[in-house]
Formats: C-alpha cells, structure tokens, sequence
C-alpha cells in the first residue's frame, strides 16, 4: 500500500484565486510566532523530520501536509506507531477500497481503545475533578485502572457483552470517565449526553439505541442551581424498557433517595457487588482485561443535532477515534506526558470524548462541572493557575463573556505553566484573538479549533510549528483533504465557500444507527457533492493556508458553541395548542456568536404576550434544555416553505440578516418572507 492515493478525484477543476475575502482579517504580521527553538523542541517537528527522512519529502509545513493527504497510507501508518498505539494483531494492509464511501482501514488489526488510554499505571495524577462546588479530587493513572477493573467487572457480572449499548447521563465528573473505559474494555458502546436534557431529549437519544445499563447522577449544580435528576431518571427508565440497571452516582447527596426507582443501585453498591446475584471477588476485581477488538469496532454514538428530525445515532469507530484524537492530541496540541490539560465541557459534547483521549498520551486531565463563570467569570483563570494548567481549552463564548467583563487573567494569575489555549464552538473574533495576547498570555499558541461531533474530531485546528494570525485558524489538520468549494464544486482559495473533505479519513463514521443500508448516511454528507463530504460550514482558505469560518451552511444552530437543532425546538413549540406553524432561525451577533430566533404563527384570534412568550420558553427548556430557549420570539402570519412541503429556514435566516434569497423561485409563498425584514 505504500505510496498508494485514496484520494477522491477532484478532475480539471480549476483554483478560483478571489479578492473578496476581507483585508483586515489578513493582518500582515503575526500576533505569536514560535521560537526556532519551541518549533524544534515540538512532536509536531519531531514527527516531521522522523516521516521526511524516511519518505524522502523536504521536512518543512507544507509538504507534510501535502504528504499526508496524497500518501494517506503512508501518514495513518506512521501516526500509529507515532503514537505507540499497541494492536494484538496487525493489519493486512492499512486501507483498502476507494473512495470516501469504500475505504476500509487496517483491516484484519485487532487492539483496545480503553487499553492504550490506560496504559499508564503509575502514580502521576491521571483526572483532576473540581465542580462549582468547590469539591475537588485527584486520581492517579493506579487509581483510575483499579477503578475501571472493578466497573468492567460489574458490568461483566451484570452480563454486558460485546456490542450491547450503555448510557451515560452524567456530569462531567470522574464515574463519567471510568463508566465509559469500562465500557470500551468490554467491546460494548458508550453513549452519554447532558445531564440537564428533558426526558424527551434523553428518549429521542437513547431510545432510539436501547441501551442496557444506564449510569446518571441524582443531579447537578449549574450557576449556583442544584437540580435534582431522579424524577428524570425515572421517566427515562419508564420510556425505555430495555434498560435492565440504573447505576445512580451521588452528586448532589451522598445518599440520594432514590424512591423505588426501577433496578436501581449507588455506583458503590453496583461496583462492590452488593446486592446483585454473583458477587465478586477481591482479586476478580483487580483483574482488567481488555477484549481485542477490530479497527472499526462501534466505541461511541454520538448524536446530531436532531435539524430535520430526531437526532441521528452517529457511530463511532474505536480505531478512527483513537488515530485521529492522538494525532489532534500529540501533534497539533503538542500535549506531552507533563502536561496538564483543561477543555470545559459536557459529557453531551465531542469535546469531552476529545479531552478524556488526552489520558492515552498519559497527561493529566482536568474535569470542571459547573457554570464555567460561577462563583466569578474568573474561576476557570483561578483554577488553571492552581492547578498549573498547561493547555487550556474554551469556548469563543466564555472568552468574550471574559472580554465584555474587562478582566485581566494574566495580570492577576500566575499563568507561567500555561503554553496553548484552544477555542471552539464558534468563530473567534478578531478582537478575541487580540484579547487573548494582550490580557492572558503574550507568549503561547492560540489555537481556534474547528470540526464537529460528525468526525468526534477536527478539519482545521492549531500547530505549534506556524504563527498566529488575528481571525485565522493555524491549518488545516494532517491527513484532512480539506477545501472550500464554491456553488459549482470547485476548489476556491481567498473566498467563501463550503467546507469539504475530498478524501476519505480513518475517524469517518461507520455510519449511523438504525440505517443498514448507509442510506441516511451518505443523504447527511455525500448527497449535495457527490463523492464528497460536505460538512455545512462556510470557510475560507488564505494564500498562506490558514482557515476562515464564516459559520453554519445549514439549518444547525451554534449559540454559545452548542449545536442545536432546529427540530428539537419544533417538537416543543409545536405541540403547544396556540401555535399551529413555526420556524427557528440563527441570528449571527457582533460577537461571532448566535442568538436563536423563533417565529410563531398562532391560531386565530390569538396574540403573542408576555404569559404566552413565558409559556413557550418553559416548555422548550423543560423538555430540551435551557440552551434551546429562544433568545427572540416573534409572532408571524405564515412560515415559508418550498413546492415540494419543506420549511425554509436558511431563507427566513437569510431575509434577517439582510441577505439576498436566492432560491425564492423554489418558495410556494416567497411573499411571507418580506414580514422578516427588520423583525429582530
């Protein structure tokens, strides 16, 4: 396979060089540049120099990345062992087949996902645990594999097999982490979102997976809120029947009620074995083994936004993840053994499988759960300063809300330790990145991120080898065939277009749940270039190589970095008796983020108040989450939709932003459009 292409061909098509990307998001000099010494010091250079010498390519940026998107075999083989990433049996070749639809990689490998993160066993820190509670606790790499041991060892008791799906409804808390090795050491499935989703967010997640085991917490804080969970955990538990155990973790109490809920026990009752039939022994319970697995083996599904209807079951493969978040991990991030690594998150977001990753580079990792702004928005500064934080990771929200706030990190922390700070979720701003350097930190790397739950990983993300540049993501990432198309399908440099990948890459999904004939899979990404992934971000591709995000191409919402989908609002707003249509829309804000916009058309003789307004927004908190209320509900006298039946939301989000409708022709009532100019 060596030297082989799988690369999906791009033909005669042309590089369109354009002019209307704006100047000011070009600045001519850098805001950080890293030292020949820094660079040199890197895996990123360690790696560069180790694949040039023996694959005979200039070792410079440029043409390893060329490398690795022309020679993928040749880049995913070296990754692996780059990574030390242990395979019992080893593959027959490294990808067969063609195309992003028919690549199949290391077939005949077999390994274990939760075996190279616990491949440590020693006493450095492995989780630091802190919540808005001011709780905190340390696990060494020791403690989290005994952990681990006894929960496999429980799970195996309680006859979960290879395949059998467990779900986690949990904080970001350690029994979240080991909940999840132990899963993977089993060849089951892990499948967690938020603690604070509805019963019917939960039921349209997991229901539609029929997960075995369910671990949840009796409850979370959240801004200094302490919300009791049980009563959701039941109504879960009454929509799904194939959950045979609730694992229930204490959170809120140490010795939660939990009121005859069905087949429940405490996590320590469940790990110890008592009150199951086969109880387990001390040296059973120190046992660990690790089912040997192939590459592409289901290890998470995670869910889509649920835009155009209940969210779809992405399935993850063990091998792909693993590949890709190490490659993210030890190259991009440049994280090391030493390192000690924060991202606020939820267990419901990629970005925690993406964190807990971190463990199989041996680093130590830091869970927070909580409000990251409580009991100050200078908490999450405090704790990285406390806990000598090295990469810490955030959303573009949480450092405007810091910008808006007028702190100054850096003037009042010791962030000495501090060498990478990552952002995510949304575009950073131009003044974001200027905030950053002035009031944080002069000398590190910024790195905006940017992928997305469909690949658990990124297309364009930092590097520890280029300067930064206000506005501008550092790259595109090693191995991602990544280009901006225009409206025709061809690549364009300096302009906006949509953001594809041409070339098929280990952490694809292996499809999606319930869909046994791909066909909803290839409708979700390959349907609108054929052949090709199209992910529904604008982006921009700069002459030096750097990366634009202009937002979301479809109906998928961002506010605050958390996707939303539109259909999740609708199933709320819609069942209400006062409105009989609707349509939620995206509003972009001077701060790069985006406000949720919901229209109503309500039955006749009807008006929009404040109690009906209040009603609305109870509704969609209780049975989404918080994030899903509308920042702005308008009244209207009619939605519109195309010819064939569909709603149109990209026109309505267009027509607020006043933004030209280019498919009004398509539109069976383009004349409801004009009461959405000016109507937020």
């Amino acid at each position: 396979m060596r030297g082989s292409r799988r690369k999906v061909a791009v033909g005669a098509r042309t590089t369109k060089r354009a002019t209307n990307m704006q100047t000011e998001r070009q600045p001519l000099q850098p805001l950080w540049r890293p030292t020949p010494e820094r660079a040199a010091r890197s895996r990123m250079h360690e790696f560069m120099v180790q694949a040039a010498a023996r694959y005979g390519f200039p070792a410079d940026w440029p043409s390893l990345h060329r490398w690795s998107v022309t020679h993928g075999d040749q880049f995913w083989r070296e990754m692996w062992e780059f990574a030390e990433i242990r395979a019992s049996a080893p593959p027959t070749a490294v990808a067969v087949g063609e195309g992003m639809l028919g690549t199949k990689w290391f077939p005949g490998l077999t390994f274990n996902f939760a075996e190279h993160l616990l491949r440590f066993n020693d006493d450095r820190v492995a989780i630091e645990a802190e919540d808005e509670l001011g709780r905190t606790r340390s696990i060494t790499y020791r403690e989290l594999r005994a952990e681990v041991a006894r929960c496999a060892a429980a799970l195996r008791a309680a006859g979960i097999e290879r395949g059998d799906r467990i779900g986690g409804f949990l904080p970001n808390i350690p029994e979240a982490v080991v909940a999840m090795l132990a899963t993977a050491s089993l060849g089951a499935i892990w499948s967690s979102c938020s603690p604070d989703f509805g019963i019917a967010g939960v039921f349209d997640r997991f229901g539609q997976i029929q997960p075995r085991v369910l671990f949840a917490a009796d409850g979370y804080s959240y801004n200094g809120k302490r919300v009791d969970s049980v009563e959701r955990i039941r109504g879960v538990v009454e929509r799904i029947p194939s959950i045979e155990r609730v694992v229930v973790v204490p959170f809120l109490d140490p010795e939660p009620a939990l009121n005859g809920l069905r087949s429940a026990a405490l996590w320590d009752d469940f790990l110890s074995g008592r009150g199951t039939a086969r109880a387990r022994s001390a040296d059973a319970e120190a046992q660990l083994t690790f089912e040997q697995l192939p590459f592409d083996h289901p290890l998470y599904i995670m869910y889509s936004s649920g835009t155009t209807g209940v969210p779809k079951c992405i399935v993850h493969g063990a091998g792909g993840t693993l590949l890709q978040h190490m490659k993210e991990l030890m190259l991009h991030t440049d994280l090391r053994r030493e390192d000690t690594i924060l991202y606020f998150t939820t267990c419901g977001w990629m970005m925690w499988n993406w964190l807990v990753s971190a463990l199989g580079v041996g680093a130590t990792v830091v869970l927070y759960e909580g409000s990251p702004s409580y009991p100050s928005i200078d908490h999450l500064w405090q704790l990285a300063e406390r806990l000598g934080i090295t990469v810490f990771g955030t959303s573009a929200k949480f450092i405007a809300a810091c910008q808006t706030a007028g702190i100054k990190p850096g003037a009042g922390h010791d962030l000495r330790a501090l060498r990478a700070v990552l952002s995510t979720g949304s575009p950073l701003t131009i003044e974001n990145f200027h905030w950053v350097y002035d009031r944080v930190k002069a000398d590190h790397m910024l790195a905006s991120i940017c992928g997305g739950t469909d690949i658990i990983s990124c297309f364009m993300l930092g590097n520890p080898l280029l300067p930064v540049y206000a506005g501008e993501i550092q790259c595109l990432g090693l191995g991602m065939d990544v280009h901006a198309f225009d409206a025709d399908g061809r690549p364009a440099i300096g302009t906006k277009g949509e953001l594809v990948c041409v070339s098929p890459f280990p952490s694809q999904p292996t499809g999606f749940w319930n869909d046994p004939d791909g066909r909803k899979y290839r409708r979700a990404y390959f349907e609108h270039f054929p052949g090709v992934w199209r992910h529904g971000d604008f982006v921009g591709i700069t002459e030096r190589g750097g990366v634009i995000v202009y937002g979301r191409s479809d109906a998928t919402l961002n506010p605050g970095g958390v996707r939303i989908g539109t259909a999740e609002i609708y199933r709320q707003v819609e069942s209400m008796e006062e409105i009989v249509d609707s349509v939620v829309v995206g509003k972009n804000t001077p701060d790069a983020d985006v406000e949720i916009c919901l229209f109503v058309v309500l039955r006749e003789g009807l008006k929009l108040d404040d109690a009906l307004t209040s009603r609305i927004k109870q509704r969609v908190a209780e049975g989404a989450t918080r994030r899903h209320v509308p920042k702005h509900i308008r009244q209207v006298s009619a939605v519109p939709y195309t010819i064939s039946g569909k709603k149109v939301e990209l026109a309505v989000a267009q027509t607020i932003h006043g933004e030209p409708v280019l498919n009004r022709d398509a539109l069976a009532n383009p004349q409801a459009l004009e009461q959405y100019v000016g109507i937020v």
